[in-house]
């Protein structure tokens, strides 16, 4: 069952806010509807009485208004800091190794793309675009309570194909070479691409054909990517563009890694930076 904690958190922080708040105004009005009909020949000492009763009251809150006034905050701090600035994801497969392994847990940007609403995604304010070559988080289109991560390989006005496992950009290839069979798994081969301004590893299955692209034109506001494990991803060229409000951020470092039955696993993996 795939949750939504960001919406989770937006949920409970309305409505541990409205209940905290409800309680405050209806005690506020109470308090001055006392200060209303009190007589006015009561004495000082009646008026301290009363005042040190409505105190007393006051601070014998309902349980649950004590929980809200508690929880409030904690679930806005956290809403904000998930749903605004920085959302922690884990990483399920292979799709993009050799720069991601599955075990991974990843920091992911999210206003590198705009700040967005955390109920409904719509952008609250533009911050920039995706470039080649980011490694972008993204609700998948088919299935947008579904979480990929994948890599942008074509902005809006490129002309892109995929012609015998080379990527070629506005009719210029990308630059790649081999580098040496991958050391977790000799059946690939790892080689280094040169995707505009960023260089970074890709694997190969030499003995698997690959799925041709014929040239096509990415769309305004759409993306198209690809994952790092080229013969072993499901991505755009299954089911097609990224389209911009589906972004939920940047991929850029790696916090933790840890597999089933391992804690941790792989130190070195801990702090790099996704590039």
């Amino acid at each position: 069952m795939n949750i939504d904690f960001t919406a989770v958190l937006a949920v409970l922080s309305i409505v541990t806010g409205v209940i905290w708040g409800a309680y405050v105004l209806l005690l506020k009005v109470k308090n001055k509807d006392q200060e209303n009909t009190e007589g006015k020949g009561d004495t000082t000492k009646d008026k301290s009485a009363k005042d040190k009763t409505t105190k007393e009251a006051s601070k014998k809150e309902p349980l649950l208004v004590e929980f809200s006034r508690f929880l409030f905050p904690v679930f806005m701090v956290v809403l904000v800091v998930r749903g605004f600035l920085v959302e922690p994801f884990q990483i399920p497969s292979g799709s993009m190794l050799p720069t991601l392994e599955a075990g991974d847990y990843i920091l992911v940007n999210k206003f590198s793309y705009g700040l967005r609403s955390p109920l409904g995604y719509f952008k609250i304010i533009d911050l920039g675009q995706p470039e080649r070559g980011d490694v972008i988080v993204f609700r998948y289109p088919e299935n947008p309570k579904i979480d990929y991560i994948k890599r942008v390989v074509g902005v809006p006005g490129d002309r892109l194909k995929y012609v015998n496992k080379v990527l070629y950009i506005n009719d210029e290839p990308m630059t790649i070479k081999a580098l040496q069979p991958y050391a977790k798994d000799p059946r690939f081969m790892e080689l280094q691409e040169e995707l505009g301004e960023v260089t970074h590893n890709v694997l190969q299955n030499p003995y698997e054909s690959n799925m041709p692209i014929g040239e096509i034109t990415i769309p305004e506001n759409k993306y198209f990517v690809f994952g790092d494990n080229r013969d072993n991803s499901r991505d755009s060229r299954y089911w097609g563009f990224v389209p911009d409000e589906n972004l939920k951020g940047r991929a850029f470092m790696i916090w933790l890694h840890k597999k089933e039955g391992e804690w941790p696993s792989q130190w070195p993996r801990i702090g790099t930076i996704i590039e």
